[in-house]
């Protein structure tokens, strides 16, 4: 009776010995999945921010700029009361050069008009007037400075008058 207890046991031994490896084996396989699908959402991670750095990456310059562009929009209303059309015409290409070069790097102009209501998310008010009429209630009356995006972000909030 002993030798037939004797191979029971060691095909026992020899089962949960295989057993074993399986759950080892599987343990290690779920281990290295889990591992895969990490370094996956990693890799998708930092592509989508080098995007999202590269669409920002002239943002510094671009705020630089704007000053200029404001000043150019100033000039352009001085210069065409102007009658000198060779005037005229040599700073409106300069201008329509230098905008359509902020406009392929990116920057949007964000368009406000009188009468849009105000949404403290994308606008940022300086003053409140009487409203001249009831429907211009907490509507913009003014737009006192452009406001930017570059991209989806907005650099630099159109500064609005509103009505109250």
């Amino acid at each position: 009776m002993e030798n037939e207890a004797t191979p029971t046991n060691e095909a026992e031994v020899e089962l949960s010995v295989e057993e074993k490896l399986q759950e080892e084996l599987a343990k290690e396989k779920d281990k290295f999945l889990r591992l895969f699908a990490e370094f996956e959402n990693y890799k998708k991670r930092t592509s989508k921010e080098r995007i999202e750095l590269f669409k920002t990456a002239s943002q510094g310059v671009m705020q630089a700029m704007l000053p200029v562009l404001d000043d150019f929009d100033r000039a352009w209303i001085e210069i065409e009361k102007s009658n000198d059309e060779n005037l005229i015409t040599g700073v409106e290409l300069i201008s329509n050069k230098f905008k359509t070069t902020l406009k392929d790097n990116g920057l949007e102009q964000v368009e406000v008009t009188q009468g849009d209501v105000f949404n403290a998310d994308y606008h940022e008010a300086i003053t409140q007037i009487p409203a001249p009429s009831d429907d211009l209630k907490g509507k913009i009356i003014d737009v006192v400075e452009k406001g930017y995006k570059l991209g989806d972000k907005i650099i630099r909030y159109p500064k609005v008058v509103i009505g109250q």
